[in-house]
């Protein structure tokens, strides 16, 4: 090769070699002015009302007691709480305070954002906009960006709207001036609150025009029962069910009755038959209580006179019914009796009756709310309760043509028919059925004086269903034993509670209701599951 030809090819290889330099150079000089561009956006694009709004950090949260923390804990600071459900038209133009979940958000435009927050199953609508002051628009992307059932707090002024609001239950706006997110829900939930809140009535109504509503089935309701409890039917039940307990516990104090608190583990069975959950105790054979009817009425013979209980009971019976658990909050009484059974059956009048006029009078919103999405026809009651015999009960049910063993039990179909029967002759849905076939009875029921074949025992009915089981007990020692052993239960598992009636024990009888069952008749929903806030049947321990 010449010495021309060597020098064309390095002079070529230079050239490449500057040309690629150059580009090089051009490329670094174009991502410097880029990234200069992008500094600059970010300066344009800071927002100087970022302090209204954000993510409140978890130290921050820690540290809420230091007055100088952070800005959600210098908004919130000087200001009192207002409740979702206590914001009404009279607080026109006050600046209020909340804390609630992002039910629903509903983005207008860049400027403008609709948030719905739910407290205890009251919603109000919020109004985020640019026309407020100190909100941006980066104030209200976040707001439309929240996920849905995320806690936050939320300070505005209060706005009357010219027109009814038909998304929320408070009849007035939020002008939102600040918004803090406190904990963050994840993005999909398994249950979303609107559906899990939709009557049936609606999905059929919806499904006629030929729209397909989603349906939230039992199952995944209880699968996720802390999203489920959240609907405001749920906040009813569950406020209604507060209700009923104070109300049994005020009653009974002002009628001279004591609280007391029995054991939950016992030595032996307390109904009688195998229905129990057993357990090793120390190296001993025990189970958990089917009630608290043995130490009650040991509680009547150490001379309290009258006494009640609410606690938890269990039953081991492989019951896949809509009014059975396993576990659920026993009411139970027990008082000495005077001169006749009869002065059971006046207490349980007296109380059911205060209780049904107190709930009425009191939970109006918790029943609407309840009805809105199971809805349900007050319950029927008269001011001095029905008595039937169940001789009475079998003679209505003949002449309705149902034949039924006079020396049995009532099947559920025959409570229900009885009480149709009940209804339509004496216009009530609660009455009670006393004088019961012994045979049908627990081994300490007393039988009726005038008829060894009967009993003074009692059943009580709301809507037809058997919602109190209750008796005059027997006190002498000698026949207890007698009528335990006739019920097949080893008088060595309860030698305690017979042998306490050895030392002097005054006639008395009572009875016991399960908290559940009577929130789940007043309210006439279906499934006893609807009025247990964790149900335990026999396929669900969890959660």
């Amino acid at each position: 090769m010449s010495s021309e030809s060597e020098e064309q090819n390095l002079s070529k290889k230079a050239a490449k070699k500057e040309a690629a330099k150059l580009e090089k150079m051009r490329r670094r000089q174009e991502a410097a002015s880029l990234a200069s561009s992008a500094s600059a956006l970010s300066v344009e694009e800071e927002d100087p009302h970022s302090c209204n709004y954000g993510d409140v950090p978890l130290p921050e949260l820690k540290s809420c007691s230091q007055p100088d923390a952070g800005n959600w804990i210098r908004a919130i600071a000087s200001m009192d709480w207002t409740q979702v459900g206590a914001l009404t038209q009279e607080l026109k133009g006050k600046e209020v305070l909340i804390r609630g979940r992002a039910h629903t958000t509903r983005p207008v435009s860049k400027n403008m954002t609709f948030l719905v927050v739910r407290e205890k199953g009251f919603t109000v609508q919020c109004l985020v906009s640019t026309q407020s002051e100190g909100v941006s628009r980066q104030m209200v992307k976040f707001v439309a960006g929240l996920n849905r059932e995320s806690i936050v707090d939320v300070i505005g002024v209060v706005s009357v709207p010219e027109n009814p609001i038909k998304g929320a239950t408070q009849q007035i706006d939020i002008l939102v001036r600040k918004l803090y997110c406190v904990n963050k829900a994840m993005p999909n939930l398994p249950i979303n609150i609107e559906d899990a809140a939709r009557s049936y009535v609606e999905i059929e109504t919806a499904l006629q025009g030929g729209v397909q509503l989603p349906r939230v089935n039992q199952d995944t309701r209880l699968n996720f029962r802390v999203l489920d409890i959240r609907t405001p039917a749920n906040q009813g039940i569950f406020r209604v069910q507060c209700q009923v307990g104070m109300i049994f516990r005020q009653f009974l104090l002002s009628e001279d009755f004591v609280e007391i608190h029995t054991p939950k583990l016992i030595a032996g069975s307390s109904e009688g038959g195998s229905a129990v959950f057993k357990l090793d105790y120390k190296g001993q054979p025990a189970c958990l209580a089917q009630s608290p009817q043995l130490h009650k009425q040991m509680s009547i013979c150490g001379d309290f006179g009258r006494v009640f209980e609410i606690g938890p009971v269990f039953r081991a019976e492989d019951s896949y019914t809509h009014r059975h658990l396993c576990e659920f909050t026993g009411l139970d009484v027990e008082m000495e009796i005077k001169k006749h059974y009869s002065e059971v059956m006046d207490i349980v009048d007296r109380l059911f009756v205060t209780m049904f006029d107190s709930l009425n009078e009191r939970c109006q919103k918790e029943l609407e709310a309840v009805g809105r999405q199971y809805p349900f026809e007050p319950l029927k009651y008269k001011p001095n309760t029905l008595r039937l015999t169940f001789e009475e009960g079998v003679q209505m049910l003949k002449d309705a043509g149902v034949e039924v063993d006079p020396l049995g039990d009532l099947n559920t179909e025959s409570e229900r028919k009885l009480g149709q029967l009940v209804l339509e002759k004496y216009g009530t849905e609660f009455y009670i059925l006393h004088r019961y076939p012994l045979a049908v009875r627990p081994f300490y029921t007393m039988p009726c004086y005038d008829n060894s074949l009967y009993s003074n025992s009692f059943d009580v009915f709301i809507r037809g269903e058997e919602i109190i089981s209750g008796a005059q007990r027997v006190h002498v020692p000698e026949f207890l034993a007698e009528r335990a052993q006739a019920c097949g239960i080893d008088v060595n598992t309860i030698s305690t509670y017979i042998d306490s009636f050895r030392y002097g024990a005054p006639p008395h009888g009572g009875f016991g209701v399960g908290l559940e069952r009577v929130v789940m008749l007043f309210c006439g929903l279906g499934n006893i599951r609807k009025t247990s806030l964790f149900p335990r049947d026999p396929q669900r321990i969890a959660p």
